[in-house]
């Protein structure tokens, strides 16, 4: 057996911030500690802050009036913000920056006068929060079919975003859609799907026609990730979509297979390398990595932690 090891894969930027800032908030204030939803979509990772004392909250009104109360990567909308106000919550603000970046193009679209069409998944936390900026001015679409339901007055200024994690692929699908039923719309000055998103799809796509079959770390709830399997499928390979090693099955594998591994931007490498390790040890597979394209960004802490160093 071969690994294709692709490169990038795992923790993004705004990832690796969200978690540091958690790390740095538990030393800070101890447990127990709030988080709003989710700090990142990945099991392993939740359950971890779980067992030292953090509280993940699905409604503010779970949390205690005066405790702190940390945002996760994908943003919140103003109402969360009022209501932590309501409950003199210590809030700090872990949203990607890459997220907040949709948040404000959503603010000004809606300022200037704009029904904004948003990109994205019914019910995804990113999603949620970008809508609750502009309520009244922001419709969502999934697909194209969405697309062909929409109607509006002719002289409706119209605007597009994206959620940050879709598939690049289908996404530009929808907005080739959106451009050629309206062909006055307008959209970001620079595309909404972030760089981690874009450059993990990127490896797979170019990788993938090397595989018998694909494997992406990262749970069922991340976006990010399913894209990566759906893309692998696309191309016609098998792609298994797991959160660690413990579910692998043996029967997903030849013993003289190519497997390209890959994890969504939200995985710990921890448990690619525990994966990989199983497969040598099973099928005595030895490993190449092969590097797409480097990543070199990162972002600050929050302003509120920032201030306590």
């Amino acid at each position: 057996m071969k690994i294709i090891l692709a490169n990038p894969r795992g923790f993004c930027a705004g990832v690796n911030m969200a978690i540091e800032a958690l790390e740095t908030a538990l030393r800070y204030y101890g447990s127990p500690l709030y988080v709003y939803h989710e700090i990142v979509h990945n099991r392993p990772i939740v359950e971890r802050f779980e067992k030292r004392g953090v509280v993940f909250v699905n409604d503010i009104s779970e949390v205690p009036p005066g405790q702190t109360v940390l945002y996760s990567a994908h943003g919140v909308s103003p109402v969360i913000r009022e209501q932590s106000r309501a409950r003199n919550l210590n809030a700090i603000d872990a949203t990607c920056p890459l997220v907040t970046k949709v948040h404000k193009e959503a603010i000004k679209f809606a300022s200037e006068g704009y029904t904004i069409i948003l990109i994205g998944h019914e019910g995804h936390d990113e999603v949620i929060g970008t809508m609750g900026e502009a309520p009244n001015n922001i419709i969502l679409v999934e697909d194209v079919a969405d697309v062909e339901a929409l109607t509006f007055p002719p002289d409706t200024k119209l605007a597009f975003l994206t959620q940050t994690t879709l598939s690049v692929d289908e996404a530009k699908t929808v907005i080739d859609a959106l451009k050629r039923k309206f062909p006055h719309i307008v959209g970001p000055n620079k595309d909404d799907i972030c760089y981690a998103t874009q450059n993990r799809q990127d490896a797979v796509k170019k990788l993938v026609v090397e595989a018998n079959v694909v494997l992406v770390l990262g749970s069922q709830n991340s976006s990010n990730s399913q894209r990566l399997a759906e893309i692998a499928r696309s191309s016609g390979r098998p792609a298994y979509l797991i959160d660690r090693v413990s579910e692998l099955k043996d029967e997903w594998f030849q013993p003289n297979d190519t497997v390209l591994v890959t994890a969504g931007a939200s995985a710990p490498e921890e448990n690619v390398q525990d994966c990989i390790h199983y497969l040598a040890q099973r099928f005595g597979a030895t490993v190449e990595t092969r590097t797409i394209r480097e990543e070199d960004v990162s972002f600050p802490l929050p302003r509120e932690l920032r201030v306590l160093q």
